[in-house]
């Protein structure tokens, strides 16, 4: 009889309750940080269909809702998903099937590395990419001269690490039909007793490029997959790829609709003229997990193999100023173009040279216009009276990537000397000036973990915790602003801040779980976070072992 009671009680409890609404998933116990206007923080979620239904406690959403699935995060930190707002994710892929030279502190390393590779793959043309001559007790470019020697017969190409310039063999010299009476605007060809001696510069790379061995659709593929598996890893739910052509933009569409691909990427299509002709014809492409909206345009080259284009002459190297692989004129044409279209103008611009014609030719080309969003990527080397070219009607915003600071702070006051260096890897001052700063990393130049972007940014430190009172840290940015540059203002930049960039209700349930909670533990444990678990559309697409 009393077993009767109460199991009418229960049944008269529950009838007066309200019906729970359905959810997919809650997340609980975490610390959540939005990145909401407010900066505001939370300990729960609820996620429904790909996207968060509600945020706030764990008590009041249990009650509310009836759940499928529960995550317990443990109490550790949750951000929005980590955006890398300029990277090269097919390059990445390509590069692991080539030979590593990142690292090596000598030209005898890379020898050794190449010599190693060749004896266990026998390739027919052996390409690598990562020395950095920086990095060397003899900072000179190396030459061709032992390459010659171990590899007569094998075409050898081994680019820098920023991928601005490349050491090659005679062999590849030869496929490629260059010589030493060979010209080719934009970039240079090193010479050294009336002979190149094995240094391509910039534009003149194209040449070689086109007797590399054919890549396959498996193995662009594959270098897709392979370099997805690393990004999410890393807590990265939106990559831009800064440099893409049609047919691999379209592979990655495919891949993503089939679900073998759950990445998103915002994509820059490359500046060709077969590129042109069919994306501004077409318009800008959108899905939830793919957005074709720019064009990538290099201006200059790279600072370490001097190809930045400088005002006056490197400190360094009298006489010599890098060069503009992209004319004024050109950029000028260029901008006109797109400004009459619906997409965005990202270009590469380091040299102080290369950003004022950029800056210049954006202006001209966007006025009266408004919130066009356009992209100068690295923005690295700006004179100081050119930052009012970057201001507050979003027309011109800056997408930089912090270790490359703390990879050139070596050198870098060398090559420009004391006076420019000062206008260089200005973020603060970009900041300010633009209003908002999309963080990236430029992988593989740089490596892929954005808590080395994050720590980079706040600390201006290396890896080894140098220099300790950080380099020119008065352009340091503070844990929120990295945190905002590596999430909503890198969507803003992209033009997605309304679908993610920060976990707000109706958002794309996207979002990194992390081992600290990076907006309060101790600077030096910055690098040394760990992702534990990766959502896209509220599907966990990384979970650490």
């Amino acid at each position: 009889m009393k077993k009767l009671l109460f199991l009418l009680i229960a049944i008269s409890i529950a009838s007066c309750a309200p019906d729970k609404l359905p959810a997919d998933l809650l997340i609980k116990n975490a610390t959540i940080y939005t990145v909401d206007k407010d900066f505001s923080t939370a300990n729960a979620l609820v996620i429904k269909d790909g996207k968060i239904l509600e945020i706030g406690l764990k008590p009041e959403l249990e009650l509310k809702y009836r759940i499928k699935e529960t995550y317990d995060a443990k109490g550790n930190t949750i951000v929005p998903g980590l955006i890398d707002a300029h990277a090269h994710l097919y390059g990445l892929g390509l590069e692991l099937r080539n030979v590593d030279l990142i690292g090596t502190t000598s030209f005898d390393e890379v020898l050794e590395r190449v010599l190693a590779f060749q004896e266990e793959k026998n390739m027919p043309y052996i390409i690598g990419r990562g020395w950095d001559q920086n990095d060397w007790d003899d900072k000179n470019f190396p030459t061709k001269k032992e390459l010659d020697s171990l590899f007569p017969d094998t075409p050898v190409s081994l680019r820098r690490i920023d991928g601005h310039a490349m050491l090659v063999n005679s062999k590849a010299l030869k496929l490629a039909g260059i010589t030493s009476k060979t010209k080719v605007a934009g970039g240079e060809i090193i010479m050294e007793n009336g002979e190149p001696t094995g240094i391509i510069i910039d534009a003149p790379m194209s040449l070689l490029w086109k007797t590399f061995p054919k890549i396959t659709e498996e193995v662009s593929i594959e270098a897709l997959l392979e370099a997805e598996k690393i990004c999410l890893k890393y807590g990265l739910t939106t990559v831009d790829d800064a440099g893409l052509n049609r047919n691999i933009i379209e592979m990655i569409d495919s891949l993503q609709k089939e679900r073998k691909f759950k990445l998103r990427m915002y994509t820059m299509v490359s500046n060709s003229p077969e590129n042109l002709d069919y994306y501004l014809k077409k318009g800008i492409y959108k899905t939830d997990r793919l957005n074709v909206r720019s064009f990538k345009v290099y201006a200059d080259g790279a600072l370490g193999s001097r190809g930045a284009a400088m005002r006056e002459p490197y400190s360094d190297m009298p006489h010599h100023f890098g060069a503009m692989i992209t004319t004024a004129d050109s950029l000028d044409y260029l901008a006109e173009k797109f400004a009459v279209s619906e997409f965005q103008m990202n270009t590469h611009a380091i040299g102080d040279s290369a950003n004022i014609a950029v800056l210049r030719a954006y202006k001209k080309a966007l006025e009266g216009k408004t919130n066009k969003r356009w992209r100068v990527e690295h923005a690295q080397i700006i004179s100081n009276e050119d930052f009012g070219y970057f201001s507050d009607n979003n027309n011109i915003l800056p997408s930089v990537q912090p270790t490359h600071a703390t990879s050139d702070m070596y050198w870098a006051g060398d090559r420009v000397g004391a006076e420019r260096i000062k206008g260089a890897y200005a973020y603060k001052e970009l900041l300010n000036k633009a209003g908002s700063i999309a963080l990236g990393t430029d992988f593989p130049v740089e490596q892929v973990n954005p808590m080395y972007t994050f720590y980079a940014a706040v600390a201006r430190k290396d890896l080894k915790n140098y220099p300790a009172e950080g380099f020119q840290i008065k352009d340091a940015l503070t844990r929120e602003e990295a945190l905002r540059g590596m999430t909503i203002w890198a969507a803003f930049a992209n033009f997605e801040e309304k679908e993610k960039g920060s976990i707000e209700v109706g958002k794309f349930a996207d979002f990194t779980i992390l081992d600290k909670d990076i907006m309060k533990v101790d600077e030096k444990e910055l690098p040394n976070t760990k992702v534990l678990a990766t959502f896209i559309n509220g599907e966990m697409v990384y979970e650490a072992k």
